[in-house]
């Protein structure tokens, strides 16, 4: 048979570009780094006593078309959540028993329709402080989807009677509260600006009809680090890769902004961790050493001056989080003694969100909590940054015992001694 050389040789170029082709369709379908969850959207109302129940409703009607608008395009929405202004601005003129049956139907009004509301901190300012303080440990001790704060600077100064009185309302709250749980939604809040989205700093101080979102981006962090031969190179392609992540959310929250009329005030950049999604392990991997060693205060910086190179509209911290009961390697840290409570703080000095999440012996007294809290204030406003504490104390636990929290959000750890009550 007389065979065209011609023909073979089409043939075999036909095939060999077929392979190319199939080689490059390959190549375009490998996933890429895992895009960051959205952690929260968080409407902000201003809210009016007498029309809660239609304000609130209208809120939430916004947030599920914004959930909606944001998972036709494949982003995972985690939760849905509401803030007001602080709780004392609508309570003026009832009385404690009022204030207390308001805020129990408020919360039966959020468990039904699966968010959570933050209440805003309490006045520390005026003569009634102590009293709103207290009224806001009854609040939290009688709800599950309502949280609070109270806020403890001032005009640039530590606002040192509130620093006392969060101390009392995180006692209140261990002592009184199922498994020590209540303190989850409570956190002493210093230089923390409003509009944060996330939870329990979120509060209002404008005229609401606004919303803000938080990312839950550790993933990012740990993508960019990836073999990264020394920080420099790390910092770099964090900034890349998540300004690339954070403008596509941006983009749909100022969709959003512009298709129903609610003012779009910023991304919180904190790459927020969970369970699944572990922060810890984006910093070992770069320092290559366990949380808590030389080299994690360097880890943390580099991921903060990233943060603050990524131009988008900013909320709340924009900060790295360090939530020790979020995150299965910061858990597993602690219980392990490689980091304690000042190497947090010293974190905080260069990076993070203050103290988050930290298990303590139930028979820590105020004073020792105090102190704490009185610390992270200090540091907040020696370097003018926002900084919170969320300490969980377990009530009829002491150091060495091992935490049984039951929040779903929770890890549990061995609770470590403090140097002093």
């Amino acid at each position: 048979m007389n065979t065209n050389p011609f023909s073979i040789r089409f043939v075999l170029a036909l095939f060999v570009s077929l392979l190319t082709v199939s080689s490059a369709y390959s190549q375009e379908k490998t996933p890429g780094p895992p895009r960051p969850k959205v952690r929260a959207i968080t409407a902000f109302i201003h809210l009016d006593r007498e029309r809660y129940q239609i304000e609130f409703s209208e809120a939430i009607q916004f947030l599920k078309i914004a959930k909606t608008t944001f998972e036709s395009r494949d982003q995972t929405v985690q939760t849905l959540r509401i803030a007001t202004q602080p709780f004392p601005e609508y309570t003026k003129g009832l009385s404690r028993e009022q204030a207390i049956r308001f805020f129990k139907n408020l919360d039966a009004f959020a468990q039904q329709e699966h968010v959570v509301i933050s209440i805003g901190p309490a006045y520390l300012s005026g003569p009634d402080g102590d009293a709103q303080a207290d009224l806001l440990a009854e609040i939290l001790q009688n709800s599950k989807a309502l949280f609070g704060t109270v806020y403890v600077t001032n005009d640039s100064a530590v606002n040192w009677p509130a620093v006392q009185a969060a101390a009392r309302v995180i006692k209140t709250l261990a002592d009184s509260t199922p498994n020590s749980e209540g303190n989850f939604r409570f956190a002493a809040l210093a230089s923390v600006p409003p509009n944060a989205p996330f939870f329990p700093a979120a509060y209002l101080t404008g005229a609401g009809h606004q919303f803000s979102v938080g990312l839950e981006s550790a993933s990012t962090v740990v993508a960019a680090f990836q073999n990264a031969p020394d920080p420099v190179t790390a910092e770099r392609r964090l900034i890349d890769l998540l300004f690339q992540q954070a403008s596509d959310v941006e983009s749909r929250a100022r969709r959003v902004d512009a298709e129903r009329g609610w003012s779009y005030l910023g991304l919180d950049l904190s790459p927020a961790p969970s369970k699944d999604d572990s922060i810890g392990a984006a910093i070992e991997s770069l320092s290559k050493q366990p949380f808590g060693s030389s080299g994690t205060l360097t880890a943390v910086a580099t991921i903060t001056s990233a943060l603050k190179e990524i131009g988008l509209r900013r909320a709340g911290y924009s900060g790295l989080m360090l939530p020790i009961l979020e995150d299965p390697v910061l858990a597993e840290r602690w219980t392990s003694g490689s980091v304690s409570l000042d190497a947090l703080m010293s974190y905080s000095a260069v990076c993070g969100t203050g103290l988050d999440t930290i298990p303590l012996p139930g028979d820590t007294s105020v004073d020792a909590l105090a102190r704490i809290i009185g610390d992270v204030a200090s540091l907040a406003v020696k370097w003018n940054k926002p900084l919170s504490a969320r300490l969980l104390p377990v009530a009829g636990k002491h150091a060495g015992d091992r935490t049984a929290f039951t929040d779903p959000a929770l890890l549990n750890a061995t609770i470590q001694p403090l140097d002093s009550h």
